[in-house]
C-alpha cells in the first residue's frame, strides 16, 4: 500500500484475552515516530489521507484499538487505560523510544494515558478535537454519568446521530455527517458500548495531573467553550481551528497534518 509517496505496511501484535492489535506503519525504521489514535467507533483508516502529508523523516504508526477496525479482542476490560495498553504494545513491538502521540476524540484520552504509561518514550501529546468536551471528559458524578449512558443502552443509533450533530458546526455538509454516522454506528459490539462507558468513567483531571509531557489541543472553534478553555488553562495549550467538524482530521487531512507537523518541528 502506498500513501502519497509513503509505503505503508500493515502489522499485528498480540495481547492477552485473544486480543490482536492491527496497525499500519510507514517511514524510516529508525528515528522519531508519530502515533495516530482514532476516535470512538472509528478506525485507523481515518488517517490514511493524512499520513501522506506528514514529514518524511518520521515513522507514522496508525493503530486500530481493540475491536475497532481490524483489531479483535474477547477481553472484558474496556477502560481508557486498557486502550492505551493496546497502543503501548505497538510501541514496544516497534521499539519506539521517541514519539509524539496524536489522538482524535476518545483517542485523545488514550493518548494521554499512553503518555502516562510510557513517559520516557512519549514527548508530546496532541489531542485532535478532544479533552475540551467537559460533559464527557470531566469528572462526572453518578447521576451525570447515568444520564449519558442511558441513551447508549436504549437507542445506540440515536446517540451516535446526536453526537455527530453536536460535533458539526451549522455549515457542515449533510453528506459528511451521514458518512460519519454510517461509519460509527457500525462499530463492533459490545466494544462500541463498553468503550463509551470507559470514556465516561475516565477521570481526565486525574490523568492530566499525572502527565508531565506537553499537551496541545486542536479544537474546532465553534465547539470549544469558554468554560473548557478556563478548565484546561495551565494544563494544555488549546489552539482553535477552522478545518471542519469534530471529524476534521478526515475532512481536512493536509491541513491537519500541517498542525501535527508544527508540533513535531517545534
Amino acid at each position: 500500500m502506498t500513501t502519497t509517496g509513503r509505503v505503508v505496511e500493515n502489522r499485528e501484535v498480540q495481547r492477552p484475552h485473544e486480543t490482536s492489535i492491527r496497525y499500519s506503519i510507514s517511514g524510516p525504521p529508525e528515528g522519531p515516530a508519530v502515533v495516530l489514535i482514532h476516535g470512538w467507533a472509528c478506525h485507523r483508516g481515518d488517517f490514511d489521507a493524512l499520513t501522506g502529508f506528514l514529514p518524511g523523516g518520521y515513522r507514522v504508526i496508525a493503530v486500530d484499538l481493540a475491536e475497532h477496525g481490524e483489531s479483535r479482542s474477547s477481553r472484558e476490560n474496556w477502560t481508557i487505560e486498557e486502550f492505551a495498553r493496546d497502543v503501548v504494545s505497538v510501541l514496544d513491538a516497534e521499539s519506539v523510544t521517541d514519539c509524539v502521540v496524536a489522538g482524535h476524540s476518545l483517542g485523545g484520552a488514550v493518548a494521554v494515558e499512553t503518555a502516562r504509561l510510557r513517559p520516557g518514550a512519549v514527548r508530546h501529546v496532541i489531542a485532535l478535537d478532544a479533552l475540551h468536551y467537559l460533559f464527557l471528559f470531566g469528572a462526572l458524578d453518578e447521576e451525570q454519568a447515568e444520564g449519558l449512558l442511558q441513551p447508549l443502552r436504549t437507542d445506540f443509533a440515536g446517540l451516535v446521530r446526536s453526537m455527530v450533530e453536536a460535533g458539526s458546526p451549522p455549515d457542515t455538509d449533510p453528506a459528511l455527517k451521514e458518512a460519519h454516522f454510517g461509519k460509527m454506528v457500525a462499530v463492533r459490539q459490545p466494544a462500541g458500548t463498553r468503550a463509551f462507558e470507559g470514556l465516561v468513567a475516565w477521570d481526565m483531571d486525574e490523568a492530566l495531573s499525572a502527565v508531565r509531557q506537553p499537551i496541545t489541543v486542536f479544537g474546532v472553534r465553534d465547539l470549544v467553550t469558554r468554560e473548557a478553555l478556563d478548565h484546561l488553562s495551565g494544563r494544555a495549550e488549546v489552539v482553535l481551528v477552522d478545518l471542519g467538524s469534530h471529524h476534521f482530521p478526515v475532512e481536512s487531512p493536509e491541513a491537519t497534518a500541517g498542525l501535527i507537523a508544527g508540533v513535531l518541528n517545534a
